[in-house]
């Protein structure tokens, strides 16, 4: 059955970009969590790295549950459960997205030269306020995700029973209204980050442009740093916007295919896409990160010494 070879090949797909994922954000956790112990101090970076790669340390153990509860287990066919599940689900998707933008607000910030008042002001202070908005984004997002514990699943998500996805010939007005909530509450939480995201890359972008300009006339004699730095922040910011527009396309196909249970190819690929944007762009974030990168470096030494000692 090509479907089932399809689906047995996607699953082993998402199946490593989940150990890849946790791998690399349970990395990013552990290093800037050891720095912050030791130094008794962290920086505003850092600490946006700590809740980023946390939250999406837990998205990624909500696409292995979402996977069980699609294929190997009827746990999560009871409401009360599905709720639940959903909730948390939305909860550490709009937290990570937010926390995304906040690191590259705090890049954006850093990096660019404005003159403006207003940019100006949010340039002195973004630092200090990097612990408020980063708390702010938790209480925005369980108000974006609690709402979906009051949602009523339709009747092919939920049976008289409690059982859900059970019945598969159901009005397709109850679909519409069950799902259309959720649609909601997901385009809720995600908009404003979103937002926020492409016109801060688009800031980079020209900022990276205008110093490009300035600088051709003295290329021959240095090269500015600075142009290193834009370009790196301008890949990973691009590379995030990327992995997260395919996802939050994907996470919608998701929703909307459960009114087709027997859809397995469109399941199987929106999972392999939703699932690459927490892992590859944890890769993403050590690659770009000098002390992450560095720790990483070491890491992969220490390893090597002790296989070398150990054959």
């Amino acid at each position: 059955n090509p479907s089932l070879i399809f689906l047995i090949i996607s699953m082993c797909i998402v199946a490593i970009e989940v150990v890849v994922g946790f791998m690399g954000n349970g990395f990013i956790t552990a290093v800037n969590s050891i720095n912050w112990i030791k130094s008794k101090k962290i920086s505003a970076a850092d600490m946006i790295l700590i809740f980023l790669s946390t939250s999406r340390f837990i998205l990624q153990v909500t696409v292995m549950m979402y996977i069980h509860s699609l294929y190997f287990t009827d746990v999560f066919k009871l409401a009360s459960v599905y709720k639940a599940f959903g909730a948390v689900w939305m909860f550490v998707n709009h937290s990570s997205l937010w926390f995304s933008t906040w690191l590259y607000v705090l890049y954006c910030a850093k990096i660019i030269n404005v003159t403006q008042w207003l940019f100006l002001q949010i340039k002195l202070r973004i630092t200090g306020l990097v612990p408020r908005l980063l708390l702010g984004s938790l209480v925005v997002s369980s108000v974006t995700s609690l709402p979906f514990l009051w949602t009523t699943p339709s009747t092919y998500l939920c049976s008289s029973t409690g059982n859900c996805r059970e019945n598969s010939t159901v009005h397709i007005s109850d679909w519409d209204s069950s799902h259309l909530y959720i649609l909601l509450l997901y385009f809720a939480g995600c908009f404003f980050p979103l937002v926020l995201s492409v016109v801060t890359s688009a800031l980079l972008i020209t900022s990276l442009c205008k110093h490009t300009k300035n600088m051709q006339c003295y290329v021959d004699s240095f090269r500015d740093p600075l142009i290193d730095v834009h370009l790196t922040v301008i890949k990973s910011i691009i590379s995030f916007l990327i992995l997260y527009l395919s996802s939050f396309a994907a996470q919608i196909l998701l929703t909307l295919s459960t009114s087709q249970s027997q859809d397995t190819v469109k399941v199987a690929v929106s999972l392999v896409v939703a699932g690459a944007y927490p892992s590859i762009h944890s890769v993403i974030l050590i690659i770009v990160n000098s002390k992450l990168k560095l720790a990483f470096r070491m890491l992969c030494q220490h390893f090597k010494c002790h296989l070398d000692v150990n054959p």
